[in-house]
């Protein structure tokens, strides 16, 4: 079974880049039938923090990326690290460095001056004589000195890097705690990963892994480094471009498929295909097709897709998402009509849940005065008459429905003589405030018959105010 595995570290929010490498995971192991599991890497205890942690999971449970197996935590496993220790000691393969910070940095100089790649020169590899002391040691793994290490990328393609290259890595600190490249190796071996997909910042740290693997007797996993996401102007992706808290994109109102779909495009691509559905990339999503290449971060771009699944995504699932921004607006969702409905009717003309929101408060709040530049235009005192008398008509109506409210605005016109335009926008000023919505009958039905005849009456007073005034 192919097991595949996201593993961030808590030290910070989980942001775009964290989030491809994520669902790239979670993809793989769904086309296949296999199991995607959550580790919090949390073994750097000085900067891990709790709040990291909790924003890591919120951001999953948003982006509905589901795991078979975790949260699994690499501070609850530290008993087995110690253990995988002794056995590199009585193979042999591991060893204590009492090599000061400040021996290390006089090596590291003097290496430069030589021209030399700054490396541990494995001093202390076979040390047998009386340890300094007041020095706490490391451990260090004895990485081979011949040989190269292969990695067969399901990215990259092949890369070979000889063993003289790599130093012996540190595998425990000082204070006795496992580094990242010791508890990355044990984890996935122990949690039988057959897949290791991470960004290629990563790719350094994969041949000394691999000897790691090797050393312990344990299977190989196959690696896949998928390229960096940058910002638009080609640099390194920053908070200016974008690399927030994942939890910043739902506060700004897209819908975690509509995140999802842009970042799998970000590297991925299935002929000229651009909106997917999560369920059309657990089937189609393959390795081979990630490119290489390094992929730009594009916001013009993620609100165009965010939009298309606005327009697409069921009006139930719509309104579950719109509904902390209409709380956030101050709305009583009790005061008006079901929100799917407002949701749906909405769709077409928005690329955010912000929007949506904003362009939905008429639905729930009424308001004291209308939108200056509409009501300039459009209540002025050729409206009275229109107005006057689709509130005449939208009275006797009792199966209160845009068919019937749309033959009600026909007949007003019809009787006063004018065009749709002369009773129709001084009707959509008057019940939404404004001078933009959907079509007026559907947004009136929507809006209920007592609402809009009080706010025809708003806007008949305003207009005679007007009036009176000039």
């Amino acid at each position: 079974m192919i097991r595949t595995r996201f593993a961030p570290s808590p030290t910070g929010y989980l942001h775009i880049g964290g989030v491809r490498t994520a669902l790239y995971s979670w993809l793989y192991a769904k086309r296949f039938g296999g199991e995607f599991t959550l580790r919090i890497e949390d073994t750097d205890l000085e900067r891990s923090s709790e709040e990291s942690v909790n924003a890591i999971l919120e951001g999953m449970s948003w982006l509905g990326l589901d795991y078979d197996q975790g949260p699994i935590y690499q501070t609850h496993r530290f008993e087995r690290y110690k253990e995988v220790i002794q056995q590199l000691f009585e193979k042999g393969l591991a060893y204590y460095c009492y090599a000061t910070p400040e021996e290390l940095d006089v090596m590291r100089e003097g290496q430069k001056a030589r021209g030399e790649k700054p490396r541990y020169d494995g001093r202390y590899r076979d040390f047998t004589g009386t340890p300094p002391e007041g020095v706490k040691p490391v451990i260090r793994f004895k990485n081979p000195i011949d040989g190269d290490v292969e990695i067969d990328d399901m990215v990259k393609g092949k890369v070979v890097i000889n063993n003289r290259e790599l130093d012996d890595l540190i595998i425990a600190r000082s204070d006795g705690t496992p580094t990242y490249n010791l508890t990355v190796v044990v984890d996935d071996w122990d949690m039988g990963m057959t897949h290791v997909i991470r960004g290629d910042d990563h790719l350094n740290n994969t041949p000394r892994q691999i000897n790691l693997y090797q050393a312990l007797g344990a299977p190989v996993p196959k690696f896949a480094h998928i390229p960096m996401v940058l910002g638009e102007d080609g640099s390194r992706l920053s908070k200016r471009h974008g690399a927030v808290s994942v939890l910043q994109y739902k506060e700004q109102g897209f819908l975690p498929e509509g995140l999802l779909n842009y970042l799998v495009r970000l590297g991925w691509s299935h002929g000229d295909q651009e909106i997917f559905s999560m369920d059309e990339l657990a089937s189609l999503f393959n390795l081979e097709s990630v490119n290489g290449s390094p992929s730009s971060f594009d916001t013009a771009k993620l609100l165009w897709i965010n939009e298309q699944h606005i327009k697409k995504a069921p009006a139930d699932h719509l309104a579950r998402h719109l509904s902390p921004f209409m709380a956030d607006l101050g709305c009583d969702l009790a005061q008006g009509p079901a929100l799917s409905d407002v949701a749906n009717l909405l769709r077409d003309r928005a690329k955010t849940l912000v929007e949506m929101a904003q362009g939905a408060t008429y639905f729930y709040k009424d308001f004291s005065e209308f939108d200056a530049d509409a009501a300039k235009k459009h209540l002025r005192g050729v409206a009275a008459e229109p107005l006057e008398k689709l509130a005449e008509l939208f009275v006797n109506i009792e199966n209160w429905q845009a068919a019937e409210i749309h033959a009600a605005i026909n007949a007003a016109a019809e009787a006063l003589e004018v065009g749709m335009g002369k009773v129709g926008m001084p009707l959509r000023v008057a019940i939404t405030g404004g001078g933009q919505s959907p079509a007026i009958d559907a947004t009136a039905e929507l809006i209920g018959k007592d609402r809009c005849l009080a706010r025809i009456q708003m806007a008949l007073d305003a207009i005679s105010q007007r009036v009176a005034n000039q």
